[in-house]
């Protein structure tokens, strides 16, 4: 047998170390490779070896493209959790190892020109759970709940419904009512309860309980509604945070609010603070000081109650101002309510029987309050017909008890008329006969017209908001021949024009306006937009010319000399004004109206008085003649 030695094949040597192959002799490693490759052709051997090193090589790259995929794709997620979802992950970190908690500012204190405390705060807790931190299974939620409404001496009966109701909101307000000494000692051991905090907030408390007329001006705060959450939360409002509803607390909210403040601190494992990251001080809101004078505002209810106390009906409103400045006095709607029962929060019975009470004690009347004017608006057609020279101080009309348009009768209040009559006298006894002919005109005398006759009340502030800072405030109403056709279906008649030009008909105006107006005729003739801060600004425009307001002023005192109003001529200080009656339904009792100022030759107060249905009681005037007595015997302690 032949043996040759295969030493063209390296991968046979490669398989025996450096020590085998030092110990063979050529005749051995013969024997040894004709064993291990007896029967196997040249070429066999040589595809053995391709095929043995192809397959090396493929494993070795298919290994390394796994493990390359494998790194990309953990690259790849990387980048997706630090880069795409960076944001996200860091929150949910940071919501893991922090907790941010609201510090609440003190709503700002609103007093009365003269430093009477009308709206301030009173000190509450409220129990406040972070939602990462409350268990999620209701099982385990309620066993949690029963455990800290006993150690704060609380009903755990309404958590279960405030978490529910905090909408996935990460922070919930468990109790809004935790006793003091429960709240003292919660604070004192700040990781009594994990995720749970004691926050010192307050409860708004008014000076309504004595003066109930104030409500209407002070407003109230409560919870904050699910729409006005929605617009206000990207200005840091929780949801079961408090906010103005009505009133200067609505109009004044930004101000009075101020700004919170933020404390973000670390928390372990088990929710337990271990430090403060971060803390922002809250901003305090502003104190008000109000133009109401707190003292005059609870005297008129005095007045109010005392003469309507047996009168058949219970509804006044009363506005009083300062006419130089615009500043707004006093501002009753009477009957009223206890802002306090809606700050504490209002129960169904007890706001049941305030919705349901005929005199509606809710409704601001002396701001959205609409009604026919009667013959307080007498003074601005006058002075629209001198100013239009319609009309001059001594032209004179004859009043002698109405005036016939074909077959209807306008009368006079006074049966038989009263005489011959001029501006000064119409305004004094307010004589219809002098008005119709101004307002409407007669076959032998052009008047204004419906036209001017608006044109003018709309200069005066009719027919628009005064701009006083409250909220819905009415506009009252000035009739156009246009209005009448498309929503009564009929045209307007000249009669139509005589009972607008006397302030009845159509036309409605608010207690709020008809005092803007005679406090334009007080001051000189610059119609001031009213306002309830004391230290605003005073803004007016000249609308009447001294000649035309001297007229006026003189006619209206007329009223309390030898007019319909001569029962003010005792007061300590000379006064003007202009009484009213207005009918505004078949078969009730008319609206009563007195409106007026004083001191005559220097006013610093304009007063108007509304009773609804009234009637022949004229009440108005006897009531205002008590409000102007009361001022001027104290003005001196201002």
């Amino acid at each position: 047998m032949i043996f040759r030695k295969p030493s063209h094949n390296p991968r046979v040597f490669a398989l025996l170390d450096d020590d085998t192959i030092g110990h063979l002799s050529d005749s051995d490693a013969d024997a040894t490779f004709d064993d291990s490759l007896s029967g196997r052709s040249t070429a066999e051997l040589a595809l053995g070896t391709y095929v043995g090193n192809f397959a090396a090589k493929r494993v070795r790259r298919i290994g390394i493209a796994v493990l390359l995929c494998t790194f990309g794709v953990f690259l790849f997620r990387i980048g997706s959790w630090q880069v795409v979802h960076g944001e996200e992950y860091r929150a949910i970190a940071d919501n893991n190892r922090t907790r941010t908690k609201t510090v609440l500012p003190n709503r700002g204190v609103m007093t009365d020109r003269n430093g009477v405390v009308l709206a301030w705060n009173t000190p509450a807790f409220h129990l406040v759970a972070n939602r990462a931190d409350i268990p999620e299974n209701p099982d385990a939620r309620r066993e949690r709940f029963t455990q800290i409404a006993a150690e704060l001496d609380v009903s755990a009966d309404d958590f279960e419904e405030k978490y529910l109701e905090a909408n996935g909101d990460q922070t919930v307000l468990l109790s809004d009512a935790v006793p003091y000494t429960a709240g003292l000692k919660f604070l004192s051991r700040p990781n009594m309860f994990i995720g749970m905090t004691v926050e010192l907030a307050s409860t708004r408390t008014y000076l309504t309980d004595a003066i109930p007329t104030l409500s209407h001006v002070l407003g109230f705060t409560g919870t904050i509604d699910t729409e006005t959450y929605d617009a206000m939360k990207s200005l840091g409002y929780r949801r079961f945070d408090s906010i103005g509803k009505q009133g200067l607390e609505e109009t004044h909210e930004k101000e009075l609010r101020g700004t919170p403040g933020v404390e973000v601190t670390e928390v372990n494992a088990q929710g337990q603070t271990i430090r403060t990251l971060e803390k922002t001080d809250a901003i305090d809101g502003e104190n008000l000081t109000l133009s109401i004078d707190a003292r005059l505002t609870a005297a008129i209810e005095y007045i109010l109650e005392k003469h309507l106390a047996a009168a058949p009906v219970k509804r006044a409103a009363v506005v009083v101002s300062n006419p130089k400045n615009g500043e707004v006095l006093s501002l009753v709607s009477y009957p009223a309510f206890d802002a306090n029962l809606f700050a504490r929060g209002i129960t169904q019975e007890e706001y049941s029987a305030l919705r349901d009470d005929p005199n509606a004690p809710l409704f601001p009347r002396a701001t959205q309050g609409e009604y026919p004017s009667g013959s307080t608006i007498k003074p601005v057609y006058a002075a629209a017909a001198l100013m239009e020279h319609v009309i001059t101080p001594a032209t004179s009309f004859l009043s002698t008890g109405g005036l016939w348009l074909g077959t209807r009768f306008f009368p006079d209040w006074r049966k038989g008329g009263h005489g011959v009559t001029n501006v000064y006298h119409a305004i004094a006894d307010s004589v219809n006969t002098f008005f119709y002919t101004i307002g409407g005109g007669t076959d032998a005398f052009q008047g204004l017209g419906l036209e001017r006759l608006m044109q003018y009340a709309a200069l005066f502030g009719f027919g628009s908001p005064t701009g006083i800072d409250l909220a819905n405030e009415a506009d009252g109403f000035l009739p156009t021949k246009a209005w009448k056709e498309s929503v009564k279906g009929e045209p307007w008649y000249i009669g139509d024009t005589y009972n607008v030009s006397i302030g009845q008909g159509d036309f409605l105006a608010t207690p709020l306006q008809i005092n803007r107006s005679t406090a334009t005729f007080a001051n000189g003739g610059t119609l001031m937009t009213p306002h309830l801060l004391k230290d605003a600004e005073p803004v007016g425009v000249k609308i009447v010319p001294d000649d035309v307001d001297t007229v006026i002023r003189d006619a209206m005192r007329q009223t309390v000399v030898n007019g319909s109003a001569t029962s003010m001529q005792d007061l300590p200080e000379a006064v003007a004004g202009k009484t009213g009656t207005a009918q505004w339904a078949t078969g009730r009792a008319e609206h009563t109206w007195f409106t007026g100022f004083g001191p005559f030759d220097d006013p610093t107060i304009a007063v108007t008085v509304i009773v609804e249905e009234g009637g022949n009681g004229y009440y108005s005037t006897p009531i205002a003649k008590d409000i102007f007595a009361w001022y001027f015997g104290n003005r001196s302690r201002e």
